[in-house]
């Protein structure tokens, strides 16, 4: 069934850095049927990046400017803009590290996060931004994750993946794989159980979350390491004990494949690559990242600004889709954190 106009959610799309991508997926993805089916979306970004990437994508697209997203159009062909105006585009190189476009990145986001703390939007979904563009650019953040986290208040956003039906999250992320293993403590399994079933609320998916193991068939009971004994099932006891939905450790090499068969909402990923091989392996586009935790919804591609590609209209829009109708599905049950 078509999703009815009126309930259609409306998601903010920032563009992303002007040298790389996101102008290009961003277009891409708007004339996508889709897309329009399940969601209406303002962009907020530069016009004259939009109609350079609408340009090379050799495309047909009418711009709408709004000051307001209440003002945008749900009409075939239309991409609605709040148009910051950032970019020069006598200066703007495409595919090269720039400072203007550090900023111009940074100032789409930060306008995305004001209209949704505002409740002007239901949810966001972000383009990529490149680091040294922001290092460039003096800005005091890192990522997307940091900045998101910093200009709502808050105190440590949540990353969860999605592929299909599995949904994944992860105790430990950008630290060496030895640094990942010291941080395995009964003490962290245990608050990100109770932070991760949070989150799912937040979706309003509710079921059983599995912790997944560390070592080769979860240890053997101290056989191949004793993190598991230790640290790993002494936190989800406790997590059962307080009530949680919760199993583990289930073996690394399995725990994903029975979540996507449905036995699990949720897998708790012990370190970086342990999640990301897995959703992946699996759909390398169509892993979705959603940000929770927070005042609002976000989701993203999980790809970067491609800045070897940029301006030559050949990127692919899958993961932006996928990205907008993800932040669609969530957006109506979607509570605050």
């Amino acid at each position: 069934m078509e999703t009815n106009v009126m309930e259609k959610p409306l998601i903010g799309v920032p563009m992303g850095d002007p040298a790389g991508v996101g102008a290009e997926i961003t277009v891409k993805s708007l004339l996508d049927k889709k897309v329009t089916d399940v969601a209406r979306v303002i962009v907020v970004g530069d016009k004259g990046t939009m109609e350079q990437a609408i340009g090379v994508c050799g495309v047909k697209a009418r711009i709408h400017t709004v000051e307001e997203p209440a003002a945008a159009l749900d009409e075939a062909g239309v991409i609605n803009l709040i148009d910051l105006k950032n970019v020069d585009m006598a200066k703007l190189k495409m595919g090269e590290v720039q400072a203007m476009c550090g900023q111009a990145a940074f100032d789409y986001i930060k306008k995305c996060v004001e209209l949704a703390m505002a409740h002007k939007i239901d949810a966001i979904a972000t383009t990529p931004i490149n680091k040294e563009s922001l290092r460039a650019a003096k800005i005091d953040y890192i990522g997307h994750t940091e900045i998101l986290g910093g200009l709502s208040n808050s105190r440590d956003p949540l990353t969860m993946f999605e592929v299909d039906e599995m949904r994944v999250f992860f105790l430990t992320r950008h630290m060496s794989l030895r640094d990942a293993c010291d941080a395995i403590t009964k003490e962290r399994v245990l608050e990100y159980i109770r932070r991760c079933t949070k989150a799912l609320k937040q979706l309003g998916v509710e079921g059983k979350m599995a912790v997944a193991g560390l070592n080769p068939h979860s240890g053997e009971h101290g056989l191949f390491g004793w993190e598991e004994v230790k640290e790993i099932a002494p936190a989800v006891e406790e997590a059962q004990r307080e009530g949680y939905d919760v199993v583990g450790p289930i073996g690394p090499d399995s725990v994903f494949h029975q979540a996507l068969q449905g036995r699990y909402q949720a897998v708790l990923s012990l370190y970086h690559d342990q999640g990301h091989i897995a959703t992946k392996t699996y759909d390398f586009e169509r892993t979705i990242a959603v940000t929770l935790d927070m005042p609002f919804l976000r989701t993203s591609v999980d790809h970067g600004t491609a800045f070897d590609i940029a301006g030559k209209g050949i990127v692919s829009a899958v993961s932006m889709v996928e990205a907008i109708r993800l932040a669609a599905k969530y957006a109506p049950n979607f509570k605050q954190g």
